[in-house]
């Protein structure tokens, strides 16, 4: 009822629909403003969606864009190729390459010559010994006071703003090409006019009156809320959507796992993320032939391109057990090992190096660490794989530790992130022996989520381990398109604020 709608109108509402009577029904923001009947846009337009949302009022919108000067400087100083003509025109017509360096400093003389040979305003030849500039009869043209085109909408744009529908496309090419000379400036007008509710709304006369809309101790104690109009509340009324802060799902999905090591005694661990192979695959037990050395597989430093090794004990040790098997049994994998190669720098291509680093700090036992830790590898960018992504890592060291404990640690895991149902199957890494990877079923297929298994021998003898060490490394952005059914990976990393405000909090 139209009743109704006039006791839901808010203060501003009125104005707006008053005003709008006034002037035969439809005006602009900037029209209300100027004739007293609004003192900020804001207020106008902020009315006018709110009638929009009841039917009383329809918004028009036309946007318009606009080429604008911003180096206010290019009409006095003059375009590059016209400061040339002038220094060519001075020289009797023509001039060496080399004399036109010589006058425009700092390569603009590369900038004019371009733009002279694009609009035919020179020629070049080449006398045997240099190349020289001459002008064609459009040079001499210019010279003689002719304005070129692009000089033309220049002084234009230096009075105001040059429409689109106004402006030559190709010269706005031309001078967006030059960097810092001209921007775009996008106009939006919009007009604000009264639908046939909105006529019939006004034609039961609207009364503006000042309202109250909050009740205070002040407005209480004083008496006055007697006197006072309240707003009505309209709960139909659009109002926008308020979404509260919140962490990114990857952050609150770090914090839980984390939560959930740190509730069973683990210790977080951390390395650098440029490493020495040394620590990278050296130590464990990669060799120095192994296809993961490769450029395709690492990402090599330049600088540094070494990281020099101090600790000459351990790397004998590593040496050793690398051409022959050390003390430990093994019979390594022989030939000659490599110091140069164990020194190239690299950005660590798993978190395993910071278990070891760990281990090698704190070799007795019992020990529980974890790490949720960036890595690189030269990978291609598919719906699954990331040059850099994350590693969920972990080693336990128990004098009692098992291959049958490590598996019910993973299960114990993937339980507590949701996933029950998951397969283990035989693998193999240079660094554990027994090894596994874990895989879940996910969009048809089974997917990797990482591998686990007992560092080897020749992993933990250099450091004096005496009991097992379980280690484990897990997708971390894997994990994340399981628990929230995302196809593809590089979406995790696509800011969409739309998206990331529907995201529940969990």
């Amino acid at each position: 009822m139209v009743s109704d709608i006039v006791e839901g109108l808010s203060y501003n509402e009125t104005k707006l629909l008053i005003a709008l009577g006034e002037i035969n029904g439809a005006a602009s923001p900037a029209e209300l403003i100027k004739i007293g009947k609004f003192n900020l846009e804001v207020d106008v337009m902020g009315a006018a969606k709110r009638l929009e949302f009841k039917g009383l009022v329809k918004i028009e919108e036309r946007t318009e864009k606009y080429f604008e000067l911003t180096d206010k400087g290019i009409l006095e100083r003059g375009l590059p190729e016209r400061r040339a003509l002038s220094i060519i025109n001075e020289s009797g017509g023509e001039i060496g390459m080399g004399g036109l360096a010589d006058k425009m400093p700092n390569g603009e003389d590369k900038i004019a010559i371009g733009w002279l040979k694009r609009k035919g305003l020179v020629n070049i030849s080449y006398d045997g010994i240099f190349n020289i500039v001459s002008l064609t009869a459009n040079g001499l043209t210019a010279l003689l006071g002719s304005k070129m085109s692009d000089e033309v909408l220049l002084e234009q744009m230096a009075s105001s703003p040059i429409s689109e529908k106004d402006a030559d496309p190709k010269i706005i090419k031309d001078l967006k090409g030059r960097q810092g000379l001209i921007k775009d400036k996008i106009v939006t007008q919009r007009t604000m006019e009264l639908t046939e509710d909105g006529k019939r709304v006004i034609s039961q006369g609207l009364v503006l009156k000042e309202e109250v809309t909050d009740i205070t101790d002040r407005l209480v104690q004083s008496g006055e809320w007697k006197n006072v109009n309240f707003r009505k509340y309209d709960v139909g009324a659009f109002a926008p959507t308020v979404t509260p802060a919140k962490k990114h799902p990857l952050t609150r999905l770090g914090d839980e796992i984390r939560q959930l090591f740190a509730s069973r005694g683990f210790v977080e661990m951390s390395s650098d993320y440029v490493q020495p192979a040394f620590w990278n695959l050296d130590v464990l037990f990669t060799p120095q032939d192994h296809p993961a050395r490769d450029l395709q597989d690492t990402f090599y430093l330049d600088i540094p391109d070494k990281i020099d090794l101090e600790d000459e004990a351990l790397v004998q040790k590593v040496r050793d057990i690398h051409e022959n098997g050390g003390d430990t049994g093994s019979t390594g994998w022989g030939g000659e090992w490599s110091r140069e190669k164990a020194e190239a720098a690299l950005l660590r291509t798993h978190s395993t190096v910071s278990s070891i680093r760990y281990v090698a700090e704190h070799p007795d036992a019992p020990q529980k660490a974890f790490s949720i830790s960036r890595i690189f590898r030269n990978e291609s960018i598919d719906s699954t794989h990331l040059p850099e992504f994350t590693q969920i890592e972990g080693i336990v060291i128990d004098e009692n530790g098992n291959f049958d404990m490590l598996v019910s640690m993973i299960r114990e895991f993937y339980a507590n992130m949701g996933f029950d149902q998951i397969r283990i199957r035989p693998a193999y890494f240079p660094y554990t022996e027994p090894s596994l990877e874990l895989e879940v079923f996910f969009n048809g297929k089974w997917m990797e989520l990482g591998g686990a298994g007992v560092f080897r021998p020749e992993v933990v003898e250099p450091f004096g381990v005496k009991y097992p060490v379980l280690a484990w490394g897990f997708g971390f952005e894997r994990l994340a398109m399981l628990k929230w059914n995302i196809t593809d990976i590089r979406d995790l990393y696509i800011s969409d604020m739309d998206d990331l405000k529907k995201n529940t909090v969990f």
